[in-house]
């Protein structure tokens, strides 16, 4: 982990960053009290009544992918974070990978603001499936080997990650989906390096459209317009 602002990675570097000073800022505040309702609230968790009700907290949809609640969940994130996010960020390059992982989590945010309207939810983990999905995706078009075998890997992570979601309480089944949703749409959409022509531009605009049209559709359902 000595290298773990690594240049090579810029964007996974910041993402470790950003995402520890929230939970040291949290830590430092309150004691360590991460599972206070308020706690998470207060620091950016995602909460739907919050959004409906004054629809300018609609950012809540991205904050919420910094905040962690315990140790337990921020070292896992971080960890996976660590090594999966070197991976992705190789394979898409650095600006690419910095808005699969904000709209993937935004996607898995958008889901939970559906259909767990009343859950307060935070974590890594919605922009963490979004990368799952976005290899395995990637794994199906491509011919380059390391990304084929990689994929793979990720596919066996994902299922038995998305059983875990099922079984263990707690955990937001919603999130994970949704942003496992929005992974494999941003797979499509952004040209990975080296393989610019693994999609069609039509490939990619039918997955442009889609992806925002779930996004505004899940949005306006959230907000109870639809």
């Amino acid at each position: 982990m000595k290298e773990i602002f690594d240049r090579r990675y810029p964007v996974t570097s910041f993402f470790l960053l950003v995402t520890a000073l929230v939970f040291l800022l949290i830590l430092v505040t309150t004691g360590g009290d991460f599972d206070r309702a308020d706690t998470l609230f207060r620091f950016g968790a995602m909460y739907g009544p919050a959004i409906r009700l004054f629809p300018e907290q609609v950012w809540r949809l991205f904050s919420a992918i910094f905040v962690h609640i315990g140790w337990e969940h921020f070292i896992v994130n971080m960890l996976s974070l660590y090594y999966l996010g070197r991976q992705v960020e190789e394979i898409f390059g650095s600006k690419k990978f910095f808005f699969l992982y904000l709209l993937s989590g935004m996607m898995g945010n958008l889901f939970v603001f559906v259909f767990s309207p009343k859950s307060l939810a935070a974590g890594a983990s919605t922009s963490l499936y979004g990368l799952f999905a976005a290899i395995i995706v990637l794994r199906y078009a491509t011919r380059n080997p390391y990304i084929q075998q990689l994929g793979q890997s990720y596919l066996t992570l994902f299922v038995v990650n998305i059983i875990g979601s099922v079984l263990i309480p707690g955990i937001s089944l919603a999130g994970h989906i949704g942003g496992a949703v929005g992974g494999a749409f941003l797979a499509v959409i952004f040209p990975v390096r080296g393989e610019r022509r693994m999609y069609s531009a039509s490939q990619r605009l039918v997955a442009l459209v889609l992806f925002v049209g779930l996004a505004v559709l899940l949005l306006y359902k959230g907000m109870g317009y639809v």
